[in-house]
């Protein structure tokens, strides 16, 4: 599942990127509702493109991350196109998982190291990656339906794009740890309560609420503005790239797993799996 193609031409892209208020606010909508806005190689290499396309316009002066449909981001796309990870032993397996882990770290790096504030809407399912990506945005506004979970453990596998290590930074280690360490869903309020998210808002509402506080950062001084949030992220994110590095290399590991493979299959069966530590 390693991103070597080529990216889609960009009138097929499904993460799209639309400009309001004369340009100043970037708004990013993932757009694949029927598979629940689930996430891939794909998917990856779109965000750090659309990225790359909002950093260097000297108009856009916030982002709002978006989704289409019930959910906005159920986590790994499981049927998504990919070639899969494969090695001549268990130990160049775990490299080939551990320099495409990598790979994705440093994609994902030019969505959340943007310089100017993004602010993510969140409704339905947050699941996974979804939760992880919720988290590298700067501020997140929730529906009332939302619920929030990373499953990683309950599949075998490891959080593998830092979204444990970004909920520790914002709600604590203890909440980070009981949450990644179990798997466990938590709704709006509870996600509120903690920490993880700064407001919730009526389904109905979650649109314009988040569009709002979008538009308050973006009639700020724009270069004020990057320089808080640069020096912010400086102070809280010290220790996020040695734990990415971390990550990295544990991830590898248990993606080339006996547990992964009958997570994944009991998974597939709506069954609970019994794991090994093998």
């Amino acid at each position: 599942m390693f991103p070597t193609a080529p990216l889609l031409p960009e009138e097929e892209w499904f993460i799209r990127l639309e400009r309001t208020d004369e340009g100043r606010v970037a708004v990013l909508t993932l757009d694949t509702p029927d598979r629940l806005n689930g996430w891939s190689w794909e998917a990856t290499r779109q965000l750090a493109a659309r990225a790359d396309q909002i950093r260097f316009d000297p108009q856009v002066r916030a982002v709002l991350l978006r989704a289409n449909g019930r959910a906005f981001c159920a986590g790994i796309d499981a049927a998504a196109p990919g070639s899969p990870v494969t090695g001549r032993s268990d130990a160049e397996l775990v490299r080939n998982y551990y320099e495409g882990i990598r790979h994705v770290h440093e994609r994902l790096r030019a969505f959340s190291g943007l310089p100017q504030p993004v602010v993510a809407a969140v409704q339905g399912y947050c699941l996974g990656f979804g939760f992880e990506l919720a988290l590298m945005c700067d501020i997140r506004v929730a529906a009332a339906d939302a619920v929030f979970a990373l499953p990683e453990v309950t599949l075998g596998v490891a959080v593998d794009a830092g979204g444990d290590l970004r909920l520790a930074r914002e709600v604590g280690a203890g909440w980070a740890k009981l949450l990644a360490l179990t798997g466990r869903r938590i709704d709006a309020a509870t996600a509120e309560r903690i920490g993880a998210v700064q407001s919730v808002v009526p389904n109905d509402q979650l649109h314009s609420a988040a569009l709002e506080v979008t538009r308050e950062l973006a009639a700020n001084a724009p270069l004020a503005v990057q320089a808080v949030k640069r020096s912010i992220d400086a102070y809280t994110d010290q220790a996020l790239a040695d734990g990415l590095r971390t990550q990295a290399l544990s991830a590898a590991a248990l993606f080339a797993s006996t547990d992964k493979t009958s997570g994944y299959a009991a998974a597939a069966r709506r069954e609970r799996a019994t794991f090994e530590g093998r």
